[in-house]
């Protein structure tokens, strides 16, 4: 045996033996460990669940403090447990945090924190390895639930690095008063564009809108039949091994009397993405120059599962070819909160479904010693 061989043999001894890890405690984690525990799976026993943040709360505990529970869109409750008696007041990263907190408490899912998983690769018997900051399991099985906080994503632009201003990112947007004073150019047609938009006009002494695709404003409700074809689209998308996209940029962006109000003020009035940044702002090859102080980037973010590339699970269009939850290229693998289960309610129904395919994939197929 060689040097490599040795060390992943040694890996794999000390390594603990479950039936199932689930990574990430976010909405998609917390729901998958509580249906293992609804179906028999004992947590620290027969699974794990590993969270990298420092504290409950998945996602939410980093949002910006503007962003208040009452301005969440679609956030749906957990399994089990309903959230109640929220003041609509209070930012949503306290108020989530809290939810977050009480339920694994209440559930007893002993989520291990903080875990920083560094890689899944083939173990030894047919299991998978999990390597992490705290050890490494032996897994039958795996739940990955790490969705895309982590990795937001960047647009590379000629001039990008001789801009003078500031550039930052969504995530980690610090509220509309520390853009007071300045001309801002906000990038990104979602959801926390044109939120960031609406905030910061009042502070700014001015703003700019652009996008690659003109926005889609929808009016009316999202009833159900809507919210089914839109999944079904971005399903589509990671059955066929494409990256998935998020379910919002497939439906459209909900008018409210604030997009109304913003929309009528000139506020939302979009440009087309510019062609390069300049030391001084940003322009386009017809000519036109927009000075700014800063540029945040609302352009969304990416999965987050370079932890699996050992695996060698992404197809040739950039994705992770699923069905269900459960990747088609390994049949232990199921990605909660990926693609079409990226929302909370998708997140649900996906954890479900996962412990549901688990649970029949442990009682058919045994592990060797």
């Amino acid at each position: 045996m060689n040097d490599i061989g040795a060390r992943d043999a040694a890996a794999h001894e000390a390594a603990q033996e479950v039936d199932a890890v689930v990574i990430g405690a976010g909405q998609a984690g917390l729901s998958s460990a509580y249906h293992l525990r609804r179906a028999g799976f004992e947590p620290d026993r027969d699974f794990v669940v590993l969270d990298h943040s420092p504290r409950p709360g998945g996602a939410w505990q980093f949002r910006w403090p503007s962003l208040t529970y009452g301005k969440v869109h679609g956030m749906h409750a957990l399994p089990g447990m309903e959230l109640t008696g929220a003041d609509p007041a209070r930012p949503s990263s306290e108020v989530i945090r809290e939810y977050f907190e009480e339920y694994e408490q209440r559930f007893g899912l002993r989520v291990h924190r903080p875990v920083d998983v560094h890689q899944v690769r083939e173990g030894d018997g047919g299991r998978l390895l999990v390597e992490t900051s705290a050890g490494a399991w032996a897994t039958r099985t795996l739940i990955n639930a790490t969705g895309t906080w982590d990795r937001p994503f960047w647009p590379r632009y000629p001039g990008q690095d001789t801009f003078r201003g500031r550039q930052l990112h969504t995530a980690v947007y610090p509220g509309p008063e520390a853009f007071k004073g300045q001309r801002v150019i906000v990038v990104g047609g979602g959801a926390s564009g044109t939120q960031h938009l609406m905030e910061i006009a009042p502070y700014a002494a001015g703003t700019t809108w652009v996008t690659r695709r003109p926005p889609v404003f929808r009016e009316g409700p999202f009833d159900e039949n809507w919210g089914r074809s839109a999944v079904a689209m971005v399903e589509e998308r990671v059955r066929q091994g494409l990256a998935p996209q998020s379910v919002v940029s497939v439906t459209g962006l909900p008018v409210n009397d604030a997009i109304r109000q913003a929309r009528a003020d000139g506020v939302l009035d979009r440009l087309p993405m510019f062609d390069r940044i300049t030391p001084s702002g940003v322009e386009w090859d017809d000519g036109r120059h927009v000075d700014a102080d800063v540029i945040l980037w609302a352009t969304g973010f990416r999965a987050a599962i370079e932890h699996l590339a050992p695996l060698r699970l992404r197809e040739a269009g950039g994705g992770i070819r699923i069905e269900g939850t459960r990747a088609v290229a390994d049949p232990r693998i199921h990605l909660v909160g990926y693609g079409p289960s990226a929302s909370t309610i998708g997140a649900n129904r996906a954890g479900r479904a996962a412990v549901r395919d688990i649970k029949r994939l442990l009682e058919d197929v045994p592990v060797t010693a």
